[in-house]
């Protein structure tokens, strides 16, 4: 199951779309849904939480908790909803598609993409990009 929290200003509309969306993700990676939780949240409350379990004083876009089991899905997903709006003015990039390439991100992130090497880097973008294409209702 797929549920949205909102701890932010931000609320999705349609969320059934965005369900859908992240499931068809699973599904094409090789996955199935177990329990997903997206958090919507202030750059403030994701630092909070980046500070008390990553020891990191920075501000960033997500953090991504995993309870996998084996090819059930299962997580906690913050996104900080400020990190994303000023990232897609930085990249001149609609803030929607934006959201969608974090959201992908952190879906990927669970099914063991990483980011810390350039190849990494590369591969995960490349997944993104290809996940975000899935999305085909306007976000």
């Amino acid at each position: 199951m797929i549920e949205f929290h909102f701890k932010s200003d931000v609320l999705l509309k349609d969320i059934s779309n965005y369900s859908d969306w992240v499931n068809r993700i699973l599904e094409s990676e090789g996955y199935t849904t177990g329990q997903i939780d997206y958090v919507f949240c202030t750059d403030d409350y994701l630092l909070e939480l980046n500070l008390e379990y990553l020891n990191h004083d920075t501000l960033t876009d997500i953090i991504t908790f995993d309870y996998t089991d084996g090819s059930v899905v299962s997580g906690d997903i913050f996104i900080s909803t400020d990190r994303v709006k000023d990232n897609a003015n930085d990249f001149n990039v609609d803030w929607k598609i934006e959201l969608l390439r974090v959201m992908s991100h952190g879906v990927l992130h669970l099914v063991g993409y990483g980011d810390k090497s350039a190849e990494e880097k590369k591969l995960m973008r490349e997944k993104e990009d290809e996940k975000i294409k899935m999305f085909h209702v306007e976000p």
